[in-house]
């Protein structure tokens, strides 16, 4: 493997860009509190670790190369996403009516499909599996073996995610006395909700690279 500091650096910039990942352990923390978060990052990277399972045995690579495959990736990660978005908006309209032990019930069904959420939201994303598959290789010395670098990079990725989510809900979590104010919550999870939506119909637009 070469310059693995580089790559390093890289995840870094890559895992901070904001993406549903993000979006959703934004929404969770908001909506259930810190513990949401977590099991929403602990999905996600459950997640990470078996796209790196599937690079290095790859089969992320078939999905890639199959047509079929990746549309029906794409389509039902798609799917998932614009459902998760049409929920957060139709919460909203569902709030007033919401009783004290509602929105208890409410917050305990969230907090556990927080990790479902997670989960879901990544491992349907066949982008995460291109990704790998043409970010990694260019940290690998050519016609050497990929398994232990693959294996490495992805879990050096996973471990980056992590630490990186960790901070992240601990900032929101934070700063949530001011954003879980009725109005600011509002308008967050608005926001949230609209962008995950453009995230489904862009990753539904996304064209295989074959």
């Amino acid at each position: 493997m070469e310059n693995f500091y580089l790559f390093a650096l890289m995840c870094i910039f890559l895992i901070i860009l904001p993406g549903p990942d993000t979006a959703i352990a934004t929404k969770n923390t908001l909506t259930v509190g810190r513990s949401g978060g977590l099991k929403t990052a602990l999905g996600t990277c459950c997640a990470i670790l078996i796209h790196t399972s599937a690079a290095v045995l790859g089969l992320s690579a078939i999905i890639v190369k199959s047509a079929l495959l990746f549309s029906v990736f794409k389509y039902v990660g798609a799917v998932y996403l614009i459902y998760l978005g049409v929920k957060t908006l139709w919460s909203l309209k569902k709030k007033e009516e919401a009783t004290t032990v509602d929105m208890n019930t409410k917050s305990q069904f969230e907090n556990t499909s927080c990790f479902k959420q997670g989960f879901l939201t990544n491992i349907l994303n066949p982008k995460v599996a291109v990704f790998f598959l043409t970010f990694f290789p260019q940290f690998v010395d050519s016609g050497s073996n990929t398994f232990i670098p693959f294996l490495i990079m992805g879990i050096t990725f996973t471990v980056l995610t992590a630490i990186w989510f960790l901070l992240y809900v601990y900032l929101i979590n934070q700063i949530s006395a001011f954003m879980k104010k009725p109005k600011t919550q509002n308008i967050i999870e608005g926001i949230t909700g609209t962008i995950l939506i453009g995230f489904g119909i862009k990753l539904a637009l996304e064209k295989s690279h074959n």
